[in-house]
């Protein structure tokens, strides 16, 4: 499948799939139960992203070579299709520079970095051959240029309903191939949560 027609069926799937929307008040799809977040907080936005997950082959602390992510690429879209968020890695101004996953809100460019608080993998819930489900946590935020401020009330971030994205079976085996970089199409829905006393 090309990449094309991976995008389009993936956010067909997705939107198929979710209740995902863009509105201070929606319902979260079920997840794992140590992705849950907390009682006092509530989701306030839902995204579908389309994209990729990015690696590089470099040799292995074990020994031999593995391929390493070296962050995600996508964009985030609402219902309707519009464009709502971007999705990439870049340095966190909270932790003097330290690359995190970030979020970038297509309108207000307010921004949330987040670090992994809990993984899963439940078949249950996880489809084959897909990315796990996160729950993450931010560790930082900033405000647009404007003081736009849709993101950094964020108290939680979801990464459900996740379609491909994993790093290549071949292609990282021998000396010559380190430095080779494989993007992987991959889909997913993030789900945004803040406290609920905070309107």
């Amino acid at each position: 499948m090309n990449v094309g027609s991976f995008v389009l069926a993936s956010t067909i799937a997705l939107g198929a799939g979710s209740s995902a929307a863009m509105h201070d008040r929606v319902t979260p799809p079920p997840v794992p139960g140590d992705l849950n977040v907390s009682t006092a907080e509530r989701a306030f936005l839902i995204a579908h992203a389309v994209g990729t997950q990015n690696y590089i082959c470099l040799p292995a602390a074990a020994g031999g070579y593995a391929y390493v992510l070296f962050g995600p690429q996508a964009t985030l879209f609402d219902d309707e299709g519009d464009q709502v968020m971007t999705h990439f890695l870049s340095a966190n101004p909270d932790e003097n520079g330290v690359p995190r996953p970030t979020w970038q809100h297509s309108r207000d460019t307010s921004s949330v970095w987040a670090a992994l608080a809990a993984s899963s993998t439940d078949p249950a819930y996880v489809a084959p051959n897909s990315l796990p489900w996160f729950l993450l946590r931010p560790v930082g935020v900033e405000y647009g240029p404007e003081y736009g401020s849709r993101l950094v009330r964020t108290s939680a971030i979801q990464r459900v309903n996740t379609s491909g994205g994993l790093a290549p079976a071949t292609g990282c085996a021998a000396a010559t191939d380190v430095g080779r970089k494989a993007l992987v199409p991959y889909a997913a829905d993030y789900v945004f949560y803040r406290q609920r006393n905070d309107r």
